[in-house]
């Protein structure tokens, strides 16, 4: 079994996956002064339709091993942690649903911390750090889950095991 150490967000690792914003402590321009203040788009995050449609994903802590790995073809997937800190798994997009098992990087995103992913980029549920359970907001076109998600399950010598 393959062993990945979990990277800190940066600009530099992440940018072939996506993108990502802190939305708990937003450092871009924003409009007004304290106590209202308005921070626009912070992120974008392609769904290739118009409606966006917002889940919660409960991730409790489990093994830290990569066992199953997804892909959307048409759009991107919008990953926010309410309540913890989370790992999550990403490789590269990739033609005809091969999976790229060997250049899969793993990456902890704090919670208030929004990454977006780009289409094609694989990925699937994030693993919990700490005890309790994450709350997780998931952003997706209505209904890709039923309509565009390529879902593959690892054999164990595909595995892959997180070192956070």
């Amino acid at each position: 079994m393959r062993k990945v150490k979990a990277k800190e967000l940066s600009l530099e690792d992440f940018r072939n996956y996506g993108t990502f914003a802190n939305l708990l402590q937003p450092e871009l321009y924003g409009f007004g002064e304290p106590p209202i203040q308005f921070f626009r788009d912070m992120l974008q995050l392609s769904l290739g339709v118009p409606a966006a449609s917002f889940s919660v994903n409960v991730v409790a802590r489990r093994p830290f091993v990569i066992t199953k790995t997804e892909f959307h073809s048409s759009c991107g997937e919008g990953i926010l942690p309410l309540d913890n800190d989370i790992l999550i798994h990403c490789g590269p997009a990739t033609r005809n649903g091969v999976t790229p098992f060997d250049q899969f990087e793993v990456f902890r995103v704090p919670k208030g911390t929004m990454v977006c992913l780009k289409p094609g980029v694989w990925h699937h549920a994030p693993f919990a750090l700490g005890d309790k359970p994450a709350h997780i907001l998931v952003v997706l076109p209505e209904r890709t889950y039923a309509n565009d998600c390529g879902v593959v399950e690892l054999k164990a010598d595909q595995q892959i095991e997180i070192q956070p």
